[in-house]
């Protein structure tokens, strides 16, 4: 399929860009030099795998692993400023979501305001917990995150929820099981528990038009909602909420494809989710544009619904 839209797209600046320790050196070195590029080897792959527009973002953990307030601030300022300057250099073919630095709340939906508005992004990536500088995580459920809620809904753009190493006290089983760290499955545990963090906080029942998109099909919680809500009405602390965790979920929350290029998981997720909540992506670099643009090529859908998750619904949710 041609013209398609991915959006778990990545970049790094010096600032941000070193090397996660989940990574073997060799294929480090290789997704090095594509994070730190636009032009000459993304947008060739982007024409050989037709993708015609990418919405990229910082790398993870980004400024969301700052604990120095001024440099986070400072930090999604200037690396805003370098993707504005990628696009502003091949509008036709990027887009961004804006770096917040939610160590200072006002500063993020002031700078949130001036990416949207003076920049022209397509909302804001932020990498789940925030750290601060007595270590602590705090996660966007937090009440102090309420501005940015506000301001996300009033600008009509969404977040894109995106996964970190989970924090250092819960890290005991990715310490003695490396092998599961980063992408393996502890971004799956930590993203999928921010996300339902914010279902069970009542922050949609608070910010009703607030939109989530998810990466990696979900992040499991297309598959696991059904005995998470079941279970929970079993629990002896229940959440008091408006609707059901199943609503929630289909009603303020994207997935995308990135990284997670299996066609039984694209029809379940296709299933639960709804045929206008599923959006194509890839997670360049860490994942390849080859692989992903050629699974979704040939996964038996018909050219209708093809579209709509290649490129349909990420048009009207980012209005293209």
């Amino acid at each position: 399929m041609d013209k398609k839209v991915a959006l778990e797209e990545h970049f790094a600046t010096p600032q941000y860009g070193g090397r996660p320790h989940f990574l073997a050196a060799d294929v480090w070195a290789d997704v090095e030099r594509r994070l730190f590029d636009f032009t000459q080897l993304r947008l060739a792959l982007m024409d050989e795998t037709g993708i015609g527009y990418a919405i990229i973002s910082l790398t993870s953990p980004g400024v969301q692993g700052d604990r120095d307030v001024a440099a986070a601030v400072n930090g999604a300022r200037t690396s805003n400023d370098v993707l504005a300057s990628a696009i502003a250099a091949n509008p036709d073919r990027f887009g961004g979501f804006a770096a917040v630095a939610l160590q200072d709340v006002e500063a993020a939906v002031e700078e949130t305001h001036r990416c949207v508005k003076e920049l022209g992004f397509h909302g804001v990536l932020v990498n789940s917990f925030t750290d601060t500088p007595d270590g602590r995580a705090l996660h966007l459920d937090d009440a102090r995150f309420a501005p940015l809620w506000r301001a996300l809904e009033e600008l009509n753009v969404p977040l894109y929820l995106h996964p970190r190493l989970q924090p250092a006290a819960q890290r005991t089983a990715m310490v003695d099981w490396p092998e599961m760290a980063g992408p393996v499955m502890e971004f799956t545990t930590e993203t999928s528990t921010a996300a339902l963090r914010l279902i069970t906080s009542g922050l949609f029942d608070r910010h009703p038009r607030a939109q989530v998109v998810l990466g990696h099909l979900g992040e499991t919680l297309p598959y696991n909602i059904w005995r998470i809500e079941n279970r929970m009405r079993k629990a002896t602390d229940r959440t008091t909420l408006a609707k059901s965790l199943t609503s929630y979920l289909k009603e303020n929350f994207y997935v995308t494809t990135s990284g997670h290029f299996s066609t039984p998981s694209l029809i379940a997720a296709l299933e639960v989710m709804g045929h206008d909540r599923v959006m194509f992506s890839v997670d360049y670099p860490f994942d390849e544009m080859t692989q992903g643009s050629a699974w979704f090529d040939g996964v038996p859908l018909d050219d209708a619904l093809r579209h709509q998750i290649g490129r349909g619904n990420a048009e009207r949710l980012f209005s293209l």
